[in-house]
């Protein structure tokens, strides 16, 4: 089988590199030549456009930001269901609006090409490691004739609807916890460094408490050594994350007054440092109180 993965992102990047190391022959394809250039510097071939990935593979990933770009990627003039075969697949792992990837799934009904609605969770170690989580909706056969590619992946592959749509539905409601269990970290980070405590106590009674997790542990971590650029965890992906997650609580008359809290401490993140990474609101937070939470105690401003 011929693997294709459009976006070779810090997360598309790490899917290709998954699938060749699985034997699957891939092709990339990306907007930045800097990064198809990297990628064919690791062994990957390049595409030289959509057609040219769509004629040659027989699944691909389409890892872009959003549902628009997505749009393009497979219904666009030269897009690539137009040059697919029958039988083969799009496995669409970017994060998009539930409702975007079911107008997707009802062009795309009667022209052969599969689509698996599957986006991921384990943000950048994750995807490098191929240890991501799929939160996959698709037809059962369809799931199983495709399961190796996933795998290749993917340490954790959900099957959590039939149908297009219903794989961004479980994202959304994902993001909607993770958001709010970032912006709690945040805000706790904030609050040890005014009252003096120093970042690597605060993380080992964290990391070692009910409270602990991933998401919790892996952000106060960034947080104490000050790493808020650059980690591959853009502020944008959350921000437009966690605006999907609103606009379904918002379809549907759910309340989700955390996650709105969360929103709007991303977007006061996003707004101040727009080149930063999630865990970059914090020092939004720290400039309000005027102090920083540093891995050994009180340290200068950065």
């Amino acid at each position: 089988m011929i693997c294709g993965v459009v976006g070779l992102g810090d997360m598309g990047s790490g899917m290709a590199k998954n699938l060749r190391a699985a034997g699957f022959e891939t092709w990339g394809l990306n907007r930045s030549k800097a990064r198809e250039e990297a990628f064919a510097k690791t062994g990957g071939n390049v595409a030289r456009d959509l057609a040219d990935m769509g004629q040659r593979c027989d699944a691909v990933f389409v890892m872009v930001m959003d549902g628009a770009q997505t749009r393009d990627v497979i219904l666009g003039p030269n897009g690539l269901l137009a040059h697919m075969k029958s039988g083969s697949v799009i496995l669409l792992t970017a994060t998009i609006k539930p409702q975007e990837a079911r107008a997707l799934g009802d062009e795309m009904a009667q022209s052969g090409v599969h689509l698996i609605d599957t986006p991921v969770s384990g943000g950048f170690p994750g995807a490098q490691n191929g240890t991501l989580t799929m939160m996959a909706a698709a037809p059962v056969a369809v799931l199983d004739e495709f399961a190796p590619v996933m795998e290749a992946v993917s340490a954790n592959i959900h099957r959590v609807g039939t149908r297009p749509g219903e794989g961004q539905t479980v994202k959304a409601c994902l993001q909607s916890l993770i958001g709010a269990q970032f912006s709690a970290t945040f805000e706790a980070a904030a609050l040890a460094a005014k009252a003096g405590v120093p970042g690597q106590v605060l993380l080992d009674v964290f990391s070692t408490s009910s409270a602990g997790c991933g998401v919790v542990n892996n952000a106060l971590e960034k947080i104490i050594d000050r790493q808020f650029e650059g980690t591959g965890s853009s502020i944008h992906t959350m921000h437009k994350d966690l605006t999907i997650s609103l606009g379904l609580g918002e379809a549907l008359g759910v309340p989700l007054h955390t996650a709105a809290t969360a929103m709007q401490i991303f977007h006061a993140g996003r707004s101040k440092y727009p080149n930063g990474d999630n865990w970059v609101c914090t020092r939004v937070i720290e400039e309000i109180v005027g102090a920083e939470l540093h891995r050994n105690g009180p340290g200068p401003k950065d």
